[in-house]
């Protein structure tokens, strides 16, 4: 499956019985952060269990134009040859970040104070996607950018030759923002501050603090304080990446809507600033237990149960969870329609700027399934039919958005009647291996 090809619709049919063992790729967030800081590193970084979608391969091609020597083994082992902090080429081409709002953002922040320059582009969906957010910080370093009306790709960044420290105030909860603006501060004079009023997933500041930065993280009343000192020599890594807990979600949500199951995912990471989904589901009455919990390469991981679950409650989600978990409540909102009760979610008004408008979107596929939904510009609440009550038999649009497509061939494993979307093409971004996991698995999901 191809996010830039021909579409792929699909349909996915009732299925009962998902079992095995589930084989989920490595975690995007750290794949992106991996080849990144091993390309600013000076000798050469190894990475195994990289997640091998298009996301991260178009990252791996980015700083490749950047400078920086990437190659991969026949076994799945990548080495990257770094240039060092401040060291990035001017690129020959355009870079094209394909369906990655993670990839475009970072690698902008990682480039935005070395003093080249670098035009951005990407696919129909990541090219309607808002770029200020990131873009405004980075001008205060002193890099600049042209782009769309909007603040939309594509988009020209001019790094700053004689960058500044900076001090930010990170005005929503993002940590593509956060990641940017500190992968800026590496090659600033002094001290580059961070400032988040809700903490959102560390990973940056875990894998700068493994390439040797210094980094340090104070709590405080005004929030999460992030000081990072710039131009350090950043230090190669052997990185072996945690297998992905957002593509996790995927069969283990099937398992807990799909009568007869039981499945293991092995080495899940279970960072707590993307955990989120997890705790929720065991607050619905989900059989999901951890077993072997372990740390790996500085992040905690554990194997994840889950079994079919027929007597699940709708909850209200707490919104400071929401940066825990903002790219697994499409999913959850599909698990909420097997509940008794409705299921409220606030504080989501990211949502609204992600690959798609995924409240929208969600809320526009599940009714048509026969489920009610209410929705607000930061809220959304689905009410709960319980098992075997969902009707379906709807074609909902994944409006190239890997996550969408995904939920929706998920619900259909449990309606009475089949679902299908439009094109699962895009679910090859983030997650190659989905449509054959779950077709292992026990899942009737075909091509149409």
């Amino acid at each position: 499956m191809s996010g830039h090809g021909t579409p792929t619709p699909m349909t996915s049919h009732a299925s009962t019985g998902l079992s095995g063992e589930a084989a989920i790729p490595g975690d995007k967030s750290i794949s992106h952060r991996s080849l990144i800081l091993g390309a600013l590193a000076v000798g050469e970084t190894t990475i195994t269990g990289l997640l091998e979608g298009e996301d991260v391969l178009d990252t791996a091609k980015a700083m490749r134009a950047m400078g920086a020597e990437i190659t991969r083994d026949g076994d799945g082992t990548w080495h990257v040859h770094g240039v060092g902090t401040g060291g990035f080429a001017e690129p020959d081409q355009v870079i094209d970040c394909g369906n990655s709002g993670t990839g475009v953002r970072l690698i902008m922040g990682a480039m935005a104070t070395s003093p080249i320059t670098a035009t951005f582009t990407g696919d129909a969906s990541l090219n309607k996607r808002p770029m200020a957010r990131v873009t405004d910080p980075l001008a205060l370093f002193g890099a600049q950018a042209v782009g769309r009306s909007g603040g939309r790709l594509p988009m020209t960044i001019v790094g700053a030759r004689a960058p500044l420290p900076v001090r930010y105030e990170v005005p929503v909860p993002s940590a593509q923002v956060k990641s940017a603006v500190l992968l800026a501060g590496l090659n600033a004079p002094g001290e580059t501050v961070v400032i988040e009023r809700e903490a959102t997933r560390d990973h940056s500041e875990r894998m700068l603090a493994g390439f040797g930065a210094t980094i340090a993280t104070e709590v405080t009343n005004e929030g999460r304080i992030i000081t990072l000192q710039g131009q350090p020599e950043l230090k190669p890594q052997t990185i072996a990446v945690p297998r992905d807990p957002s593509s996790a979600a995927f069969p283990v949500c099937a398992a807990l809507i799909t009568e007869g199951s039981d499945i293991l995912v092995p080495n899940i990471g279970l960072n707590p600033t993307r955990a989120g989904l997890f705790t929720t589901l065991r607050e619905m009455g989900a059989d999901l237990t951890y077993e072997n919990q372990r740390e790996e390469g500085g992040e905690p991981v554990a194997d994840l149960r889950a079994r079919f679950s027929p007597n699940l409650k709708g909850i209200s989600v707490p919104p400071d969870r929401a940066a825990s978990m903002i790219d697994e409540y499409p999913v959850l909102s599909v698990v909420a329609a097997f509940a008794q009760g409705t299921t409220e979610m606030r504080g989501v008004k990211e949502l609204r700027v992600k690959e798609s408008d995924r409240i929208d979107a969600m809320a526009t596929g599940l009714r048509a399934c026969g489920i009610t939904v209410d929705e607000g510009e930061d809220w959304w609440t689905v009410t709960g039919l319980g098992h075997g009550n969902v009707p379906g038999g709807a074609t909902c649009a994944s409006h190239l958005d890997h996550r969408i497509a995904m939920s929706f061939l998920i619900l259909g494993l449990a309606t009475q009647k089949p679902v299908s979307i439009d094109d699962g093409a895009p679910i090859a971004t983030s997650f190659p291996v989905f449509e054959p996991l779950m077709t292992t698995l026990g899942a009737n999901i075909r091509r149409d």
